[in-house]
């Protein structure tokens, strides 16, 4: 269920004159509608000539039917002021709204958390089956081997295999 929220006495006012203008355009469409259907009837008896009153009935229903187009358009109106109160003045929905992005936005930041922390994991894996293999190959083994042939001294292998220079 919605919950009623309290409004400030001047947006009170104002939502109450916005009721105001949809009763009296709603009514003003009505009376219109109603007595241009009424106007529609041909009377058989009346006190001035059928054409004169053909043509006062035709200006009567455009009279109302520019009065029913207006209290249209005052209801369009209405709609539009409705949707900039409802825009400018419904703070809980909108911060409800960005509560949602907000929550949207860090599940989305765990996910990738994840995914970036299991592709770490792949990686350090396969770099270490990597360093297992260069590590036990032959190209490694004569790269870092004690003693170089040809060269008449001998080296020292450091922890990443950079040979050290020793005079014997």
């Amino acid at each position: 269920m919605a919950q009623q929220r309290v409004l400030p006495q001047s947006k009170e006012t104002l939502l109450q004159s916005y009721n105001k203008r949809l009763k009296d355009d709603v009514k003003s469409i009505m009376d219109n509608f109603t007595e241009i259907i009424k106007t529609a009837k041909i009377e058989d008896e009346t006190q001035v000539s059928r054409a004169t009153q053909g043509e006062q009935d035709n200006y009567e229903m455009h009279v109302r039917a520019a009065n029913i187009v207006r209290a249209g358009e005052s209801l369009m109106k209405l709609v539009s002021d409705l949707k900039q109160f409802l825009i400018l003045n419904d703070f809980p929905s909108v911060n409800e709204a960005i509560n949602q992005r907000n929550q949207q936005l860090r599940s989305l930041q765990e996910e990738c958390d994840k995914k970036l922390i299991a592709l770490r994991d792949e990686i350090s894996i396969d770099l270490y089956e990597l360093e297992e293999e260069y590590y036990s190959s032959r190209i490694y083994k004569e790269a870092c081997s004690p003693v170089r042939p040809g060269h008449g001294f001998h080296t020292a292998m450091l922890p990443n295999c950079s040979p050290v220079l020793q005079f014997p």
